[in-house]
Parts: C-alpha cells; sequence; structure tokens
C-alpha cells in the first residue's frame, strides 16, 4: 500500500481521542497516516502524526451563522483538496465534528473510500452530512439510532477507541471498608455535581458518610464554594479542575459519578467501573441520554436525568449502592461484557480493509 490513510476529525476530545488512537493503530503497523483537524482538535495532537489544520465550521445557528459556517466549510473543502493532491491517500476515515466534514467531502471526491466512525449510540450530524458519500460505518454501539439507511452502506460494530492508559484492570482488591467515589463533569466539568454532590452527602447518614473517600472535579470557579461546603461537613476530599491520571483514579474508583459522553463510556467500559450517569440534556439529538441507556439497560450503570439529580434522590442512590456490594460487583461485570479494548486495532483492519478493496 503505498499511499497513507487520511483521519479526519472535529476539534473535540470525543472526537479526537479515537482518531488518535486509530492513527497510532494503524502507525504500530507500518502503515502511514495523516490527520486533518481544525484548530481546536490541533491541541490534541502531538508529535507522532503528520497533522495539517483546515478551516472549518457549523452550518447552525441564526441564519447569519448558517451561512457562515457554510463558507468556512467550502474553505476546508479547497484546502483539503489541496492536502489530498500532496498526499494521495488510499482510504479516508472520519471520526465526526465538522471539522471532518471538509476533508471527507474531499476525499469522495478524488474517490477515496471512506469510513465512519461513530462514537455515540445517535448517530451524528456532521457525520450524517457525509454518509452519503461513504462505503462503510463503524458503530460503538450495535443500536446507534439515526444510521442512515442505505443498502449499500455497510455496517461494522467496533466500539470507541479510548485514550493511552485506559486498559483492562483486575477490580481493585479491597482491605478497609472505605467507599471510593470519582466525580467527573467532563473537559469544563460540571456545575450541577458541585451543586447537588455535597448537598448530596449531607443528606447520608454519618456511618455512611464517614465511608467516603471522594475526589471530584470541579470548574475552577466552583473550587472554593465547594470545598466550604465539604468541609463544613467534616469530609476531607480532594477537589481539582483536572486530574492527570484519570485512569488509575477511575480504576480504583468504587463508583464513578459522571457525564455520559463518548469518551468517558468507552474509558469506564474499558476499566469495567460502575457508574451513575447524568447526561449532558444539551446535547447535541440527546446523544448523552443515548449512550447512559445503552449502560443502564446492560446493567452496567444507574441513569439518573438531570431534572431528576435532586440532593435527596443522589443521596438515595448512594445509599443503595454503598449497601448493595454485589450490585456493584455486577455492574462491573456488566461494563466489562460491554467493552471492546480491540476497538482500534479493529478499526486499523477496516479502514485496510477498505484500502485493499479500493486498490486497482
Amino acid at each position: 500500500m503505498t499511499g497513507p490513510i487520511l483521519i479526519a476529525a472535529g476539534g473535540t476530545g470525543g472526537h479526537m481521542f479515537p482518531a488518535l488512537a486509530l492513527g497510532q493503530a494503524l502507525a504500530g503497523r507500518g502503515q502511514a497516516v495523516t490527520l486533518i483537524t481544525d484548530q481546536r482538535g490541533a491541541r490534541y495532537v502531538g508529535g507522532d502524526l503528520p497533522c495539517t489544520v483546515v478551516t472549518a465550521g457549523s452550518p447552525s445557528g441564526s441564519a447569519a451563522a448558517k451561512v457562515q459556517g457554510l463558507v468556512r466549510l467550502a474553505r476546508g473543502f479547497v484546502e483539503s483538496l489541496g492536502v489530498l493532491r500532496r498526499k494521495r491517500p488510499v482510504a479516508a476515515a472520519a471520526f465526526g465534528g465538522y471539522a471532518c466534514v471538509p476533508a471527507a467531502l474531499a476525499a469522495a471526491a478524488r474517490g477515496v473510500p471512506v469510513l465512519i466512525h461513530e462514537q455515540n449510540a445517535v448517530f451524528g450530524r456532521a457525520n450524517r452530512l457525509i454518509a452519503s458519500f461513504a462505503r462503510e460505518v463503524a458503530l460503538s454501539f450495535e443500536a446507534t439510532s439515526e444510521v442512515p439507511a442505505r443498502a449499500d452502506l455497510r455496517r461494522i460494530v467496533t466500539g470507541n477507541p479510548t485514550r493511552p492508559g485506559f486498559t483492562a484492570a483486575a477490580a481493585p482488591a479491597r482491605s478497609d471498608n472505605r467507599f471510593r467515589v470519582l466525580v467527573l463533569g467532563g473537559s469544563q466539568g460540571a456545575r450541577v455535581f458541585s451543586d447537588v454532590v455535597p448537598a448530596a452527602l449531607a443528606r447520608l447518614a454519618p456511618e455512611l458518610r464517614a465511608r467516603l473517600d471522594l475526589a471530584q472535579q470541579c470548574r475552577p470557579e466552583d473550587l472554593a464554594r465547594v470545598r466550604e461546603a465539604y468541609a463544613g461537613l467534616g469530609l476531607d476530599v480532594e477537589l481539582a479542575s483536572f486530574f492527570s491520571d484519570v485512569p488509575a483514579r477511575m480504576a480504583a474508583a468504587d463508583l464513578v459519578i459522571a457525564r455520559s459522553g463518548a469518551s468517558t463510556i468507552a474509558e469506564l467500559l474499558a476499566l469495567a467501573r460502575p457508574s451513575l450517569l447524568v447526561p449532558y440534556p444539551h446535547a447535541a439529538d440527546d446523544h448523552q441520554t443515548a449512550n447512559a441507556r445503552a449502560l443502564d439497560a446492560a446493567g452496567a450503570a444507574v441513569l439518573l436525568p438531570q431534572p431528576a439529580l435532586t440532593p435527596e434522590r443522589l443521596a438515595a442512590e448512594l445509599e443503595r449502592l454503598m449497601h448493595d456490594p454485589d450490585r456493584l460487583e455486577a455492574m462491573a461485570r456488566a461494563a466489562h461484557r460491554l467493552a471492546r479494548p480491540d476497538a482500534a486495532e479493529r478499526l486499523a483492519d477496516a479502514v485496510l480493509a477498505l484500502a485493499a478493496e479500493a486498490r486497482p
């Protein structure tokens, strides 16, 4: 195979992490790779993979914003055509986000076969824009909704690749009666957790509260008030706006309270951790609820919609779980069953097979 594989991804971590995982899997096989993203996505790219930044925008919002987004996409399309003329890729993998649209359309225009990877349980809007030109879609959830109904569009289920460090591990051994809780709110933190979690812990019986070891991600502007709230409860907790060691913390947690973005879901499954999931209510197409529902239905998580996330309800859920270690163990087993630790390798197989099919 003489040309590289083109990987195109939007500018959020949820799109970039699996894209980079595929790039690393391909590079590990000696396959050349070239990456196209936007300015936001470039923040996630190290020096291991060659990367080109193109113009991108979202054709949504007001009429003026839609026009501006379309103009930016058109500019990105022309820029992407230039990359394809220079690099001559043999296949392309698109990972969603509007930054992938110009590159995927440019690939299709030049006859390069396109594979789309969908991280969420709802097929994303950007992916829908390019689906008409794709030959194959790779899904993270078998029951993904909104996948275009095209008879010639092949479907495979690969799972969602995770960042380095999120590898399967044995359940943490316990020699004490501590209950370890990790609260994560995504890259920006989640204010609702800062508001509700301290108030929920205040409602726990003192003997349960005394068992807790808590680490919580908070927005920088919320750290002081949350720390004060826990100090008033006599709790010594770890608070930070960013944890650099999330894999280790997640692996050691008895329960993870988190949003249900695609990357978080993949990481929870990879580490087989029980979770209480509170979907971000304003996510596009409510895809976080769909993600959380898939885990809840499998018994791997508790889905708690944000409108229902009151201190009383969260305290009741925590009390039930702290009194039921067998259920936590069953949730961990269910998460392990859903995990696809070879997702990056499955994707690499698929895109290389696509390239081989297109070879003259």
